[in-house]
């Protein structure tokens, strides 16, 4: 099996458990703490969110980017690695400064005091998480086994520890410990691959990059971070519950998306680093294949089955969530194809002032929509303002990357694929209008997987989905 397939198999594992193992818990979790106390752990989470994207700025792309530069030769790979952790220290120290006077500032915030210095704790350990190291090493089975292993100790926790509708604070405790305990085995570990450096360090070398993808995820988190802390200040922690249960399915599914662009990102650069212009193209048109052929059902499932998937997430009572995480789902195929334009293309052609701009327009756009959807739609003014903000970001993004290398919208694939799951959108629809809701759902899941796999098979064949399909397959069964 090539690395990239490998790769992403074990990075799509990794990815997707970040999210499938709080779902496991979250069942759980939201019917003994209830929306409201849930709300409060999103709200204080969103807030320290902030900070650490400050602490974090463009580390875990420009860790990725340079550490697959030089992963070959050790003395060269200490002196990177070390000359970007220091450089993560100083804004770390930065970020928990900040942290303190904000708190203080904000009677909000202050209220939730004891959770804000549990949050503090992950912003400290969070950066020493040291994730770039290991993904521009392509170190993915070892992050997955640690990883899944962690995940398994933490539900055991919840289950054990967190009984009674006060127990938030020990929930959101038993959260930032899985990622201290992460970060002990990452640093350990690291010691194979990296000697850490105190002097002759060049911490500046990587400042510029660092600092403008910083700003550019800084200025994305005001139309996606902003919409839950927002929501906290003008409508209460109760819409910020069912905001973020809208948002859980939405996070399963693009993670597994998302892993595969993390793949890809060291491969992109390694491409382009050694002049393979038609290959990176190439990929790129691949990409966007997987990315139409299992988002487009995915959407059509996820929306008609809302009611009955939130149901099982959280329980009764997040009625609220329903509306949100409708309007959220077409997000899979804009975020899916966004990160394509950036993480794929613009991030490997060094293109770091084009992605700033889109950050800026991203930016203001989240913070008008904001100001004025929020507070009259409340949960569901903030998903508008994420779909709509995503979208003007992907219209900048299309725009660079026609600029720089002539690829335009693959509008035809896209088209096809569309009309291909319009007969699977009638049977769904009709499904669910006509037999019992939980019956339908377990048989039209299984129904739609059967149908992605047969369209792309004898339909529309397409050899890249039919081979992830193959490989995904031969994985599990070779592991049991």
């Amino acid at each position: 099996m090539s690395s990239i397939k490998r790769n992403f198999f074990y990075s799509s594992i990794l990815t997707t458990a970040n999210y499938i193992f709080p779902l496991l818990t979250f069942p759980y979790v939201s019917r003994v703490l209830g929306v409201t106390n849930i709300g409060i752990v999103n709200f204080v989470d969103s807030v320290i969110h902030y900070f650490i994207l400050v602490s974090m700025m463009g580390i875990n792309i420009v860790g990725i980017r340079e550490v697959a530069k030089c992963k070959k030769n050790k003395e060269e790979l200490s002196q990177t690695f070390s000359g970007l952790f220091w450089l993560n220290s100083i804004t770390t120290i930065v970020a928990l400064a900040l942290l303190a006077v904000v708190t203080l500032a904000f009677e909000q915030i202050r209220t939730y005091w004891h959770l804000v210095a549990v949050g503090a704790l992950k912003l400290l350990l969070n950066y020493m998480l040291i994730e770039w190291l290991y993904k521009g090493l392509e170190e993915f089975k070892y992050i997955t086994y640690r990883t899944i292993l962690i995940k398994i100790l933490y539900v055991i926790s919840i289950f054990i520890f967190v009984q009674e509708r006060d127990d938030y604070q020990i929930y959101y405790l038993l959260t930032v410990l899985m990622i201290v305990l992460n970060s002990v085995v990452n640093l350990v570990y690291s010691q194979k691959y990296v000697s850490f450096r105190f002097k002759d360090v060049k911490v500046f070398k990587y400042a510029k990059s660092f600092f403008i993808l910083g700003l550019y995820t800084l200025l994305n988190s005001m139309y996606i971070s902003l919409n839950v802390t927002w929501l906290g200040f003008v409508s209460g922690e109760t819409e910020v519950g069912y905001y973020t249960t809208a948002s859980k399915l939405y996070n399963i599914l693009i993670a597994v998306f998302s892993a595969f662009t993390g793949v890809m990102l060291p491969k992109m650069s390694a491409l382009l680093a050694e002049g393979e212009n038609d290959k990176f193209k190439l990929l790129l048109t691949k990409a966007c294949n997987v990315l139409f052929s299992f988002s487009i059902p995915l959407i059509i499932f996820a929306i008609i089955y809302t009611p009955e998937i939130i149901l099982i997430i959280s329980g009764p009572n997040y009625e609220g969530a329903i509306m949100p995480m409708r309007i959220m789902m077409p997000l899979i195929l804009i975020i899916g194809y966004e990160q394509i334009l950036v993480i794929q293309t613009l991030m490997p052609l060094k293109k770091d002032r084009a992605i700033f701009k889109n950050s800026i327009v991203g930016a203001f756009t989240g913070i008008l929509l904001n100001l004025f959807l929020v507070p009259r739609y409340e949960s569901t003014g903030a998903a508008l303002v994420w779909v709509s903000s995503e979208i003007i970001v992907l219209l900048c993004a299309q725009h660079f990357v026609t600029r720089y290398i002539k690829m335009k919208f693959p509008l035809i694939q896209f088209l096809k694929l569309a009309g291909l799951n319009i007969p699977l959108a009638v049977i769904l629809w009709v499904s669910y209008l006509f037999i019992d809701h939980w019956i339908s759902l377990f048989f039209s899941g299984l129904f739609t997987v059967v149908y992605v796999v047969f369209s792309h098979a004898f339909m529309i064949p397409s050899s890249e989905v039919m081979n992830l399909v193959y490989n995904c397959w031969k994985n599990i069964k070779s592991r049991f």
